[in-house]
């Protein structure tokens, strides 16, 4: 999953970057309003950790603006803004969570993966389909009740196709979920991670829409 993290401050920037990305997640940070403006315009990202007190244009502006443009991609607002009018205002204006700095690491990525998880449409923390279950916080894959070792981005994957079960998911976008701004990319990259996911659980899970991309469909099963 890519993320998008919106802070000025370059140590908690950098921490936060540093922990999304143990977490298994893709990350691209930027340091002001508009410069979050234009890549929530341009990128596709499956949530934001937005901070509000930002140079250039404010996080609650950033947000409005995402919101104008229809967008429901999930907002948590991260900011040491901790009255409860500014709780309101923040989410008011569109946003989904909102964490108070100092916070911990854990806690931010717990909600990460519930917003993710909810605008996806799942209710259960573990996503599961055919047999193969799929639990976000532990980053455990079992299928029939064994654990299935996969790669970091087999993972990213598998988990993408699973967010969309029934919705075909084109190579581009599975991309812009594996990569940051400034990682090389490899023609047949996705490519590769479909076949190993399909030898480590079972073929027929994922399908191939020729000339769209792939699919997991609501009734599969092995």
């Amino acid at each position: 999953m890519r993320i998008l993290v919106v802070e000025d401050d370059a140590l908690l920037g950098d921490a936060i970057q540093a922990g999304l990305k143990q977490s298994g997640y893709a990350v691209d940070w930027v340091r002001d309003g508009a410069q979050a403006d234009h890549a929530l315009a341009v990128e596709a990202y499956s949530a934001v950790v937005l901070d509000l007190g930002l140079p250039r244009l404010s996080g609650l502006e950033v947000l409005s603006r995402l919101r104008s443009r229809q967008s429901s991609l999930p907002v948590l607002i991260l900011t040491a803004r901790d009255t409860v009018e500014d709780r309101i205002q923040g989410l008011d204006r569109g946003a989904d969570d909102y964490l108070v700095k100092p916070f911990d690491m854990g806690e931010l990525t717990a909600r990460l993966r519930a917003l993710i998880r909810r605008s996806s449409g799942f209710a259960n923390p573990v996503l599961q389909v055919g047999g193969v279950e799929l639990d976000p916080a532990s980053h455990r894959v079992t299928y029939q009740g064994e654990v299935v070792e996969l790669a970091s981005r087999e993972f990213t994957v598998l988990e993408a196709l699973m967010l969309n079960v029934g919705k075909v998911l084109s190579r581009a976008q599975l991309e812009d979920k594996l990569y940051a701004w400034g990682q090389g990319v490899e023609s047949n990259t996705v490519e590769v991670h479909i076949h190993h996911l399909r030898r480590k659980l079972y073929p027929a899970l994922i399908q191939t829409i020729r000339g769209v991309g792939y699919l997991i469909s609501h009734d599969k099963a092995a």
